[in-house]
């Protein structure tokens, strides 16, 4: 397991959106780009309609550990991009991460081992 490169700039978030790859379910909606890299890029956004700034950084939070656990499972070359939903609010690890999972698999980024 290596270190999480994430999307910082605006630019680089924008980026992303335009390529108007994405996916949801009930708990995250999923951004996906090429990045042209032999890096796994991501990047976070949860906004102030999910909750307080408590809230928000959890969730957060649960969206990073859920990433950087299942990592090695997924192709590299690409910038990622959650969003996580109001409904995510309240939710712990295992919803997020199987929402998350369950994303991943919808876009066809997870590798051959893991999707077995």
């Amino acid at each position: 397991m290596g270190k999480i490169h994430s999307l910082k700039k605006s630019v680089e978030f924008q980026r992303v959106y335009r390529r108007r790859r994405s996916l949801g379910n009930k708990y995250l909606v999923m951004y996906l780009a090429e990045n042209k890299t032999a890096d796994l890029r991501l990047g976070i956004s949860v906004s102030k309609k999910v909750g307080n700034s408590v809230v928000r950084h959890r969730l957060a939070r649960l969206i990073r550990e859920s990433f950087r656990l299942n990592m090695d499972a997924f192709r590299t070359g690409y910038d990622i991009i959650f969003v996580a939903r109001p409904s995510a609010k309240g939710q712990g690890y295992t919803e997020i991460e199987s929402a998350m999972l369950n994303l991943c698999r919808m876009h066809g980024i997870l590798s051959l081992e893991e999707s077995k």
